[in-house]
Protein backbone atom coordinates (compact mmCIF):
# COMPACT_ATOMS: atom_id res chain seq x y z
CA UNK A 1 0.00 0.00 0.00
CA UNK A 2 1.64 3.14 -1.31
CA UNK A 3 1.37 5.90 1.32
CA UNK A 4 2.38 9.80 0.79
CA UNK A 5 2.26 12.53 3.07
CA UNK A 6 0.00 15.75 3.53
CA UNK A 7 1.92 19.07 2.36
CA UNK A 8 1.23 22.29 3.99
CA UNK A 9 -1.32 23.29 1.41
CA UNK A 10 -2.85 20.33 1.27
CA UNK A 11 -5.01 20.89 4.63
CA UNK A 12 -7.31 23.74 5.46
CA UNK A 13 -9.10 24.93 8.81
CA UNK A 14 -12.17 26.47 8.82
CA UNK A 15 -14.78 26.90 10.78
CA UNK A 16 -18.61 26.26 9.76
CA UNK A 17 -21.12 28.72 11.01
CA UNK A 18 -24.96 27.08 11.20
CA UNK A 19 -28.34 28.04 12.04
CA UNK A 20 -30.23 25.32 13.25
CA UNK A 21 -33.96 26.32 13.57
CA UNK A 22 -35.63 25.44 16.92
CA UNK A 23 -39.23 25.27 18.00
CA UNK A 24 -41.30 24.26 20.62
CA UNK A 25 -44.79 24.09 20.90
CA UNK A 26 -46.65 23.73 24.84
CA UNK A 27 -49.96 22.69 25.14
CA UNK A 28 -52.14 21.41 28.74
CA UNK A 29 -54.85 18.75 27.88
CA UNK A 30 -57.23 18.82 30.77
CA UNK A 31 -57.09 16.55 33.24
CA UNK A 32 -53.46 15.20 31.77
CA UNK A 33 -50.91 17.20 32.51
CA UNK A 34 -48.66 19.36 29.96
CA UNK A 35 -46.99 18.68 27.38
CA UNK A 36 -43.98 20.19 25.28
CA UNK A 37 -43.67 19.33 21.81
CA UNK A 38 -40.02 19.71 19.81
CA UNK A 39 -40.11 20.50 16.20
CA UNK A 40 -44.01 19.72 15.54
CA UNK A 41 -42.71 15.93 16.27
CA UNK A 42 -45.41 13.78 17.86
CA UNK A 43 -45.29 11.06 20.57
CA UNK A 44 -44.35 7.78 19.02
CA UNK A 45 -44.83 4.22 21.21
CA UNK A 46 -42.01 2.05 21.28
CA UNK A 47 -41.70 -1.70 22.06
CA UNK A 48 -40.73 -1.60 25.20
CA UNK A 49 -41.72 1.92 26.35
CA UNK A 50 -44.52 4.23 26.28
CA UNK A 51 -42.62 6.51 24.15
CA UNK A 52 -39.80 7.25 21.88
CA UNK A 53 -37.24 8.15 22.23
CA UNK A 54 -37.87 7.28 25.99
CA UNK A 55 -36.50 10.98 26.90
CA UNK A 56 -39.44 12.13 28.78
CA UNK A 57 -41.60 9.97 31.79
CA UNK A 58 -44.43 11.58 30.87
CA UNK A 59 -43.94 11.10 26.60
CA UNK A 60 -43.25 14.57 25.64
CA UNK A 61 -41.48 14.89 22.25
CA UNK A 62 -40.58 18.21 24.02
CA UNK A 63 -36.98 16.61 25.19
CA UNK A 64 -33.74 15.54 23.47
CA UNK A 65 -31.70 12.39 24.24
CA UNK A 66 -27.86 13.21 24.59
CA UNK A 67 -26.48 10.49 23.33
CA UNK A 68 -29.16 8.32 22.58
CA UNK A 69 -28.77 5.72 25.07
CA UNK A 70 -31.54 3.32 25.96
CA UNK A 71 -33.86 4.83 23.16
CA UNK A 72 -36.34 1.83 23.03
CA UNK A 73 -35.05 -0.50 26.47
CA UNK A 74 -37.10 -0.42 30.13
CA UNK A 75 -35.85 -1.56 33.21
CA UNK A 76 -38.75 -3.45 34.42
CA UNK A 77 -38.90 -7.15 34.60
CA UNK A 78 -38.47 -9.56 31.83
CA UNK A 79 -37.70 -5.97 29.56
CA UNK A 80 -34.52 -5.72 27.77
CA UNK A 81 -32.56 -3.85 30.81
CA UNK A 82 -31.43 -0.20 30.85
CA UNK A 83 -27.50 0.87 29.96
CA UNK A 84 -25.68 2.50 32.43
CA UNK A 85 -22.29 4.17 32.61
CA UNK A 86 -20.48 3.22 36.18
CA UNK A 87 -17.62 3.62 37.79
CA UNK A 88 -16.02 2.55 40.87
CA UNK A 89 -15.00 4.59 43.78
CA UNK A 90 -11.23 4.45 44.18
CA UNK A 91 -8.38 5.81 45.80
CA UNK A 92 -8.17 8.84 43.14
CA UNK A 93 -11.88 9.83 44.31
CA UNK A 94 -12.78 10.05 40.63
CA UNK A 95 -16.12 10.71 40.36
CA UNK A 96 -18.92 12.10 37.77
CA UNK A 97 -19.80 15.41 38.02
CA UNK A 98 -22.94 15.32 40.75
CA UNK A 99 -25.63 17.88 40.58
CA UNK A 100 -26.74 17.16 44.11
CA UNK A 101 -29.51 14.67 44.44
CA UNK A 102 -30.07 14.24 41.12
CA UNK A 103 -32.49 11.64 39.88
CA UNK A 104 -30.35 10.97 36.89
CA UNK A 105 -27.66 9.10 39.09
CA UNK A 106 -28.61 5.89 41.03
CA UNK A 107 -26.25 7.64 44.24
CA UNK A 108 -26.26 11.21 44.91
CA UNK A 109 -23.06 13.17 45.88
CA UNK A 110 -23.56 12.33 49.51
CA UNK A 111 -23.93 8.60 48.90
CA UNK A 112 -20.79 8.73 46.66
CA UNK A 113 -18.41 11.06 50.05
CA UNK A 114 -20.33 8.03 52.65
CA UNK A 115 -19.51 4.85 49.79
CA UNK A 116 -17.10 2.44 50.42
CA UNK A 117 -13.92 2.17 48.88
CA UNK A 118 -14.87 -0.29 45.46
CA UNK A 119 -18.28 0.62 45.47
CA UNK A 120 -19.91 0.86 42.26
CA UNK A 121 -21.68 4.53 40.70
CA UNK A 122 -24.08 4.21 38.08
CA UNK A 123 -24.73 7.08 35.90
CA UNK A 124 -28.19 6.51 34.73
CA UNK A 125 -29.48 7.30 30.82
CA UNK A 126 -30.97 8.80 29.12
CA UNK A 127 -29.76 12.06 30.03
CA UNK A 128 -32.04 14.63 28.47
CA UNK A 129 -32.82 18.31 27.83
CA UNK A 130 -35.89 20.38 27.31
CA UNK A 131 -37.07 24.11 28.16
CA UNK A 132 -37.59 24.67 31.36
CA UNK A 133 -40.17 27.33 33.24
CA UNK A 134 -40.07 28.87 36.51
CA UNK A 135 -42.16 31.12 38.08
CA UNK A 136 -40.45 33.69 40.15
CA UNK A 137 -43.09 36.13 42.07
CA UNK A 138 -40.71 37.63 44.28
CA UNK A 139 -38.94 39.18 41.48
CA UNK A 140 -35.45 39.47 43.00
CA UNK A 141 -35.51 37.99 45.86
CA UNK A 142 -35.98 34.42 43.70
CA UNK A 143 -32.98 35.84 41.23
CA UNK A 144 -30.93 35.97 44.51
CA UNK A 145 -31.85 32.36 45.42
CA UNK A 146 -31.05 30.92 41.55
CA UNK A 147 -27.30 32.94 41.62
CA UNK A 148 -26.06 36.06 41.82
CA UNK A 149 -24.46 35.76 38.41
CA UNK A 150 -27.85 36.24 36.52
CA UNK A 151 -28.21 40.02 38.21
CA UNK A 152 -24.82 40.55 37.05
CA UNK A 153 -25.33 39.40 33.55
CA UNK A 154 -28.36 41.35 33.34
CA UNK A 155 -26.52 44.62 34.09
CA UNK A 156 -23.89 43.70 31.65
CA UNK A 157 -26.74 43.47 28.65
CA UNK A 158 -27.75 46.92 29.92
CA UNK A 159 -25.47 48.41 27.26
CA UNK A 160 -27.74 47.24 24.77
CA UNK A 161 -30.68 47.98 26.34
CA UNK A 162 -32.03 49.62 29.63
CA UNK A 163 -34.71 46.79 29.81
CA UNK A 164 -31.94 44.81 30.86
CA UNK A 165 -31.52 46.70 34.48
CA UNK A 166 -32.27 44.33 37.36
CA UNK A 167 -33.09 47.67 39.28
CA UNK A 168 -32.60 51.19 39.27
CA UNK A 169 -29.80 53.18 40.22
CA UNK A 170 -30.53 55.37 43.87
CA UNK A 171 -30.03 58.78 41.59
CA UNK A 172 -32.91 57.88 39.61
CA UNK A 173 -36.81 59.29 40.72
CA UNK A 174 -39.25 57.17 41.52
CA UNK A 175 -41.10 58.89 39.20
CA UNK A 176 -39.06 57.53 36.26
CA UNK A 177 -38.84 54.12 37.35
CA UNK A 178 -40.75 52.29 34.94
CA UNK A 179 -40.03 48.54 36.51
CA UNK A 180 -37.49 46.94 38.52
CA UNK A 181 -36.56 42.94 38.41
CA UNK A 182 -35.80 43.31 42.19
CA UNK A 183 -39.87 43.12 43.25
CA UNK A 184 -41.18 42.13 39.75
CA UNK A 185 -43.09 38.96 39.24
CA UNK A 186 -40.60 37.15 36.27
CA UNK A 187 -41.46 34.36 33.82
CA UNK A 188 -37.93 32.83 33.95
CA UNK A 189 -37.61 30.22 30.40
CA UNK A 190 -34.26 28.48 30.41
CA UNK A 191 -33.48 26.91 27.11
CA UNK A 192 -30.49 24.33 27.40
CA UNK A 193 -27.49 25.30 25.47
CA UNK A 194 -28.12 21.78 23.35
CA UNK A 195 -30.54 23.46 21.00
CA UNK A 196 -29.11 26.80 20.21
CA UNK A 197 -25.01 26.03 20.12
CA UNK A 198 -23.00 28.86 21.44
CA UNK A 199 -25.69 31.85 21.46
CA UNK A 200 -29.23 31.93 19.84
CA UNK A 201 -29.13 34.34 16.80
CA UNK A 202 -30.41 37.69 17.74
CA UNK A 203 -33.53 38.91 15.87
CA UNK A 204 -35.05 35.16 15.34
CA UNK A 205 -36.64 34.54 19.08
CA UNK A 206 -40.39 34.98 18.71
CA UNK A 207 -42.73 33.68 21.19
CA UNK A 208 -46.57 32.99 20.61
CA UNK A 209 -49.45 32.97 22.84
CA UNK A 210 -52.75 31.59 21.51
CA UNK A 211 -56.44 31.38 23.20
CA UNK A 212 -58.97 28.77 21.65
CA UNK A 213 -56.32 28.58 18.55
CA UNK A 214 -56.20 31.88 18.20
CA UNK A 215 -53.25 34.31 18.44
CA UNK A 216 -53.44 36.94 21.01
CA UNK A 217 -50.26 38.45 20.82
CA UNK A 218 -46.65 37.58 19.69
CA UNK A 219 -43.13 38.75 21.23
CA UNK A 220 -39.98 39.29 18.55
CA UNK A 221 -36.98 40.70 19.11
CA UNK A 222 -37.49 42.81 16.03
CA UNK A 223 -34.36 45.41 17.09
CA UNK A 224 -31.82 42.68 17.77
CA UNK A 225 -31.21 44.00 21.10
CA UNK A 226 -32.46 41.39 23.31
CA UNK A 227 -36.19 43.72 23.71
CA UNK A 228 -39.08 41.13 23.29
CA UNK A 229 -42.18 43.59 21.57
CA UNK A 230 -45.31 42.59 21.24
CA UNK A 231 -45.81 43.23 17.46
CA UNK A 232 -48.63 41.23 16.68
CA UNK A 233 -52.05 39.54 17.85
CA UNK A 234 -55.72 39.97 18.88
CA UNK A 235 -54.34 42.08 21.39
CA UNK A 236 -52.75 44.50 19.51
CA UNK A 237 -56.32 45.66 18.17
CA UNK A 238 -56.60 47.27 21.74
CA UNK A 239 -53.44 49.34 21.12
CA UNK A 240 -51.27 50.16 24.13
CA UNK A 241 -53.73 49.50 26.74
CA UNK A 242 -53.21 45.53 25.73
CA UNK A 243 -49.43 45.46 24.90
CA UNK A 244 -49.46 47.21 21.24
CA UNK A 245 -45.40 47.98 21.39
CA UNK A 246 -44.72 47.28 24.53
CA UNK A 247 -41.60 45.45 25.81
CA UNK A 248 -42.43 42.22 27.69
CA UNK A 249 -38.99 40.69 28.45
CA UNK A 250 -35.57 40.63 27.38
CA UNK A 251 -33.38 37.73 25.76
CA UNK A 252 -29.82 36.79 27.18
CA UNK A 253 -28.69 35.49 23.54
CA UNK A 254 -25.28 33.59 25.24
CA UNK A 255 -27.26 32.54 28.36
CA UNK A 256 -30.36 30.53 26.73
CA UNK A 257 -32.34 32.67 29.34
CA UNK A 258 -35.71 34.91 28.61
CA UNK A 259 -37.09 36.42 31.05
CA UNK A 260 -40.87 37.79 30.74
CA UNK A 261 -41.93 40.68 32.89
CA UNK A 262 -44.98 41.75 30.77
CA UNK A 263 -48.24 42.06 33.23
CA UNK A 264 -50.66 43.83 31.31
CA UNK A 265 -53.95 41.74 30.03
CA UNK A 266 -53.32 39.90 26.80
CA UNK A 267 -57.09 39.28 26.68
CA UNK A 268 -60.16 41.08 29.07
CA UNK A 269 -62.78 38.76 28.52
CA UNK A 270 -60.66 35.42 29.07
CA UNK A 271 -59.89 34.02 32.28
CA UNK A 272 -57.79 30.52 33.50
CA UNK A 273 -56.12 29.15 36.28
CA UNK A 274 -53.01 29.82 35.41
CA UNK A 275 -51.15 29.97 38.60
CA UNK A 276 -51.20 27.13 41.00
CA UNK A 277 -53.52 27.55 43.78
CA UNK A 278 -54.89 30.10 42.78
CA UNK A 279 -58.20 31.73 41.26
CA UNK A 280 -58.58 32.37 37.56
CA UNK A 281 -57.11 35.02 35.94
CA UNK A 282 -56.53 37.04 32.50
CA UNK A 283 -53.82 35.65 30.56
CA UNK A 284 -50.68 38.05 30.63
CA UNK A 285 -46.98 37.45 29.29
CA UNK A 286 -45.74 36.05 32.81
CA UNK A 287 -48.01 33.12 32.14
CA UNK A 288 -46.21 32.25 29.55
CA UNK A 289 -45.41 28.57 29.05
CA UNK A 290 -48.00 27.70 32.41
CA UNK A 291 -48.83 23.66 32.36
CA UNK A 292 -45.71 22.20 30.85
CA UNK A 293 -44.49 19.07 32.15
CA UNK A 294 -41.57 20.08 32.88
CA UNK A 295 -42.89 23.04 35.21
CA UNK A 296 -41.21 23.69 38.35
CA UNK A 297 -44.35 25.63 40.10
CA UNK A 298 -45.08 22.85 42.59
CA UNK A 299 -48.53 20.68 42.27
CA UNK A 300 -49.54 21.20 38.73
CA UNK A 301 -52.83 21.45 38.90
CA UNK A 302 -53.70 24.41 36.99
CA UNK A 303 -56.67 24.11 34.29
CA UNK A 304 -56.21 25.92 31.03
CA UNK A 305 -57.11 24.31 28.33
CA UNK A 306 -57.97 26.84 26.03
CA UNK A 307 -54.29 28.53 26.40
CA UNK A 308 -50.94 27.09 24.30
CA UNK A 309 -48.02 28.38 23.47
CA UNK A 310 -45.27 28.83 21.10
CA UNK A 311 -41.64 29.55 21.12
CA UNK A 312 -39.43 29.65 17.75
CA UNK A 313 -35.19 30.82 17.72
CA UNK A 314 -32.46 30.08 15.64
CA UNK A 315 -28.90 29.28 17.15
CA UNK A 316 -25.54 29.83 16.82
CA UNK A 317 -23.38 26.98 15.91
CA UNK A 318 -19.52 26.83 14.78
CA UNK A 319 -18.06 23.46 13.51
CA UNK A 320 -14.46 23.37 13.39
CA UNK A 321 -14.33 22.07 9.90
CA UNK A 322 -11.07 20.47 8.21
CA UNK A 323 -10.50 19.69 4.62
CA UNK A 324 -7.80 17.47 3.22
CA UNK A 325 -6.46 17.08 -0.61
CA UNK A 326 -5.45 13.72 -1.33
CA UNK A 327 -2.90 13.68 -4.96
CA UNK A 328 -2.79 10.10 -7.02
CA UNK A 329 0.10 11.48 -9.48
CA UNK A 330 0.34 10.29 -12.78
CA UNK A 331 2.19 7.11 -13.70
CA UNK A 332 2.10 5.75 -10.12
CA UNK A 333 -0.95 3.73 -8.18
CA UNK A 334 -1.49 1.73 -10.96
CA UNK A 335 -1.00 -1.65 -9.81
CA UNK A 336 -2.94 -3.36 -7.34
CA UNK A 337 -2.27 -6.44 -4.61
CA UNK A 338 -5.76 -7.43 -4.99
CA UNK A 339 -6.56 -10.75 -6.60
CA UNK A 340 -9.36 -9.29 -8.53
CA UNK A 341 -6.23 -7.49 -10.51
CA UNK A 342 -5.14 -10.80 -12.23
CA UNK A 343 -6.51 -12.41 -14.99
CA UNK A 344 -8.64 -15.37 -13.73
CA UNK A 345 -8.05 -19.32 -14.36
CA UNK A 346 -3.70 -19.21 -14.54
CA UNK A 347 -1.33 -21.27 -13.03
CA UNK A 348 -0.35 -18.83 -9.73
CA UNK A 349 1.24 -21.78 -7.72
CA UNK A 350 5.47 -20.91 -7.54
CA UNK A 351 8.37 -22.60 -8.14
CA UNK A 352 9.66 -24.57 -4.71
CA UNK A 353 12.91 -26.05 -4.67
CA UNK A 354 16.12 -27.15 -2.86
CA UNK A 355 17.80 -23.74 -3.19
CA UNK A 356 14.67 -21.38 -3.68
CA UNK A 357 11.32 -20.41 -4.35
CA UNK A 358 10.20 -18.22 -7.32
CA UNK A 359 6.74 -16.69 -8.42
CA UNK A 360 5.81 -16.81 -12.02
CA UNK A 361 6.86 -13.34 -13.93
CA UNK A 362 4.57 -14.55 -16.95
CA UNK A 363 0.90 -13.69 -14.94
CA UNK A 364 -0.60 -11.35 -16.94
CA UNK A 365 -2.76 -8.53 -15.84
CA UNK A 366 -6.46 -8.40 -16.37
CA UNK A 367 -7.22 -5.76 -18.87
CA UNK A 368 -10.22 -3.55 -17.85
CA UNK A 369 -10.20 -0.79 -20.90
CA UNK A 370 -13.01 -1.56 -22.66
CA UNK A 371 -14.14 -0.84 -26.25
CA UNK A 372 -16.97 0.66 -28.20
CA UNK A 373 -17.27 -2.98 -29.99
CA UNK A 374 -19.26 -5.13 -28.52
CA UNK A 375 -17.72 -8.45 -26.61
CA UNK A 376 -13.79 -6.53 -27.75
CA UNK A 377 -11.44 -4.93 -25.68
CA UNK A 378 -9.10 -1.92 -26.15
CA UNK A 379 -5.25 -2.61 -26.05
CA UNK A 380 -4.22 -3.13 -22.46
CA UNK A 381 -3.31 -1.02 -20.33
CA UNK A 382 -2.57 -1.05 -16.52
CA UNK A 383 -5.91 0.72 -14.67
CA UNK A 384 -6.73 0.57 -10.89
CA UNK A 385 -10.06 1.17 -9.33
CA UNK A 386 -9.19 3.73 -6.33
CA UNK A 387 -12.34 3.31 -3.68
CA UNK A 388 -10.75 3.89 -0.23
CA UNK A 389 -8.43 6.81 1.03
CA UNK A 390 -7.08 6.09 4.46
CA UNK A 391 -6.14 8.38 7.08
CA UNK A 392 -2.67 7.98 9.45
CA UNK A 393 -0.95 9.61 11.69
CA UNK A 394 2.97 9.75 12.14
CA UNK A 395 2.76 6.42 13.85
CA UNK A 396 1.50 4.60 10.79
CA UNK A 397 -1.81 4.11 12.74
CA UNK A 398 -5.05 4.10 10.25
CA UNK A 399 -7.44 7.55 12.07
CA UNK A 400 -10.25 6.59 9.61
CA UNK A 401 -10.52 6.35 5.68
CA UNK A 402 -13.01 7.80 2.88
CA UNK A 403 -14.98 5.43 1.20
CA UNK A 404 -16.05 6.53 -2.14
CA UNK A 405 -19.74 5.74 -3.35
CA UNK A 406 -18.66 4.45 -6.42
CA UNK A 407 -14.74 3.47 -7.39
CA UNK A 408 -13.29 5.49 -9.80
CA UNK A 409 -10.66 4.62 -12.88
CA UNK A 410 -6.98 5.44 -12.34
CA UNK A 411 -4.88 5.15 -15.56
CA UNK A 412 -1.04 6.10 -16.07
CA UNK A 413 -1.90 9.08 -17.84
CA UNK A 414 -4.46 10.55 -15.24
CA UNK A 415 -3.95 12.76 -12.02
CA UNK A 416 -6.47 12.64 -9.26
CA UNK A 417 -7.13 15.34 -6.29
CA UNK A 418 -9.88 13.63 -3.57
CA UNK A 419 -11.15 16.36 -1.15
CA UNK A 420 -11.78 15.26 2.38
CA UNK A 421 -13.86 17.21 4.68
CA UNK A 422 -14.00 16.12 8.59
CA UNK A 423 -15.64 17.71 11.27
CA UNK A 424 -13.39 17.88 14.23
Amino acid sequence: MPYYKFNQNDIIYNVLKTNPKTEFYIYQTKGQGGGVYYNNQERLAGQFTGSVPNASPLGDSGYVSLYEMNVDRSDLADKTGLIKSFLFKGGSLLSYKFAKNSPAFKATHDDFTSAEYGDQIDLNYPLTASIIRKWLPNGGTDLSTTGSALKNTLNDYAVHSKHYLFEYPEDVPVADQQWDKSNQDINLISIPSIFYGSSIKKGTVELDFYISGTLAAQLRDINKNGELIQVTGAANAYGTAQGSGSVAGVVLYNEGFILLTGSWDIDKDHQEKYRNGSANANPKWIYWGTGAANETDSGKSWDIPSSSFGLKFSGSMEIPVMTMFAHAPKTLLNHSNNTTYIKHGQNLEPTTGEFGYAESEQIEIKNTTSSSYSDMTASFSKNTYISKIGIFDDDMNLLGFAKLATPIKKTEERELTFKLKLDI
